[in-house]
């Protein structure tokens, strides 16, 4: 039998941690969470346990995709280690839900935390634009969720720019993925004017991302209008409440951004010819009026010049009756000295010489004896 190493402490735990390092880089293990704490609001302790042992688990918060409680089944990813003063733990590298309960009961104590927040409220959420020109499309470029949307996108409107950011819909990597591209698109310059993410339908594993707290996060706290569709009907993810606006399906997530171009042709040659329509009625009730006003103005006229005619008749009978002329015709006359009209008799003296102007003549004669009346 070999002679055992004599070791220090911290030289047993230098030796443990590189035989563990070789032996178990990285490992899995599931397991009933107990014991879970944070400290500082930075510092995550569990133990995972089965019917048999318990192992003790460090990490940070920002390992965590929700809020946890003790009962609750995982899978976690970690580096064994042996500390030199707390014995023996595992380095947490990644948090996993396990079963569709689990994952269910997470995702309400995490919808309860972020509901307390405001993160689902109504009044934070905004209007999208109406069809937008640009759109920031994350999801999986081989998933059916990208191939739907764009095809009932692109056939409904066309001249859309489309820009993919290309991600993994599920898995461990999924999350940080999606947070990446929302605060990508979010870092440009010239924005698009919508995000869109989607993926289909999945077991609640599948879907377990799109209710993770950093997704949730980044989705709320997009400056970039967002719009998100995960799974079916039936599937609702916290991503979604969170969203400005939420879909069915990727499908409905298309016909809710833009509208059906046959449909809007359609609607247009409506509108034309009801246009047309009122623009005919229009003129035709414009046409009547104009022809009452023209018989109207022609119905005054003649009225006017009918009032005008008898008033000059009127003028001329008064004319006529004032006419000198007329009075000489009735045998009258008119008696003047020089240019001076005699139209008394102390206007003239006997011996005057007098002009007599009667209806067709003019007589010369002298006054001989002037008689007052």
């Amino acid at each position: 039998m070999p002679e055992p190493l004599t070791l220090t402490v911290s030289e047993f735990v230098a030796f443990a941690n590189q035989t563990l390092e070789c032996a178990y880089p990285s490992v899995v293990i599931r397991g009933e969470l107990a014991n879970f704490r944070v400290s500082k609001n930075k510092w995550v302790y569990f133990d995972l346990k089965d019917d048999e042992s318990s192992l003790k688990f460090f990490g940070t918060v920002y390992q965590l995709s929700g809020p946890l409680e003790d009962g609750t089944l995982l899978e976690v990813r970690g580096m064994p280690r042996l500390h030199n003063l707390y014995g023996f733990s595992v380095t947490v590298q990644q948090i996993s839900l396990v079963g569709e309960g689990t994952i269910k009961q997470a995702s309400k104590l995490l919808e309860a935390k972020l509901a307390r927040e405001g993160l689902f409220d109504p009044a934070r959420k905004r209007s999208l634009p109406y069809p937008p020109e640009r759109i920031g499309l994350i999801t999986s470029s081989e998933s059916a969720a990208y191939a739907d949307f764009t095809k009932i996108v692109n056939a409904r409107w066309s001249g859309l720019e489309i820009t993919l950011r290309d991600i993994q819909v599920q898995g461990a990597n999924a999350p940080q993925q999606i947070v990446d591209a929302i605060q990508e698109f979010n870092q440009q310059p010239d924005p698009p004017e919508v995000l869109v993410l989607i993926r289909g339908g999945g077991s609640a594993e599948d879907l377990q991302a799109f209710s993770t707290e950093q997704v949730v996060r980044a989705v709320a706290t997009s400056r970039i209008p967002t719009l998100v569709a995960i799974g079916h009907e039936v599937d609702i993810s916290l991503a979604e409440l969170a969203a400005d606006m939420q879909a069915s399906t990727p499908s409905n997530a298309a016909e809710l951004l833009v509208p059906d171009k046959v449909q809007v042709l359609t609607g247009l040659v409506q509108t034309r010819q009801m246009l047309d329509r009122l623009l005919s009625e229009s003129v035709r009730r414009r046409v009547d009026v104009l022809s009452r006003q023209k018989s109207d103005l022609a119905r005054l006229t003649q009225s006017a010049l009918t009032r005008a005619q008898a008033d000059l008749r009127h003028q001329h009978e008064i004319l006529t009756a004032y006419n000198p002329q007329s009075a000489l015709s009735r045998g009258y006359a008119l008696v003047r000295t020089g240019q001076k009209l005699i139209t008394s008799g102390k206007q003239i003296k006997p011996g005057a010489i007098v002009d007599i102007t009667i209806q067709d003549a003019v007589i010369t004669a002298a006054v001989e004896k002037v008689e007052e009346r």
